[in-house]
């Protein structure tokens, strides 16, 4: 299925939930309201003709000057079709996101680098706690607004 034909397909099966979808660089992208996010997820992963069973990376980019700051984007493929879909989400500073840890298990140490990394809480996430800092650091690394030297404490 080329990435047009996916896209046609998402358009036709999602609709009500998703906000648009385009063409990516290498695969289609899906910007989805945050309360439909599970919704959409779960179609990508139960629905027959996509079977998206793997979760490769969820990451965040930060917009220090839009409001909401951040998208939260999710990397997700298939291995029966051998497609990816990349899966757009925009969260404001000090909000948050429903985990998909409940549709793939394997999303639990990606969101928690990206609260670890960014500050965005992920709601009903199993164990939600800092990952490569310590419990104590009050900051975020990879905000744009995070000092290039660091922070000596």
């Amino acid at each position: 299925m080329t990435q047009q034909e996916l896209i046609e397909r998402i358009k036709e099966k999602a609709s009500s939930i998703i906000m648009e979808v385009s063409e990516g660089i290498d695969c289609p992208v899906v910007r989805v309201e945050k309360g439909m996010l599970l919704d959409f997820m779960k179609l990508l992963k139960n629905d027959l003709d996509f079977s998206f069973d793997l979760i490769a990376d969820v990451t965040a980019v930060d917009y220090p000057e839009r409001v909401p700051r951040f998208d939260v984007i999710y990397h997700i493929f298939s291995i029966k079709n051998s497609q990816r879909v990349r899966v757009k989400v925009s969260v404001d500073d000090g909000g948050g996101v429903e985990s998909v840890t409940c549709i793939w298990r394997g999303a639990e140490w990606l969101e928690r680098e990206v609260y670890d990394m960014f500050g965005i809480t992920f709601y009903n996430h199993p164990d939600l706690r800092r990952i490569l800092m310590e419990e104590d650091f009050k900051y975020y690394p990879l905000r744009k607004d995070f000092p290039l030297e660091g922070i000596e404490e």
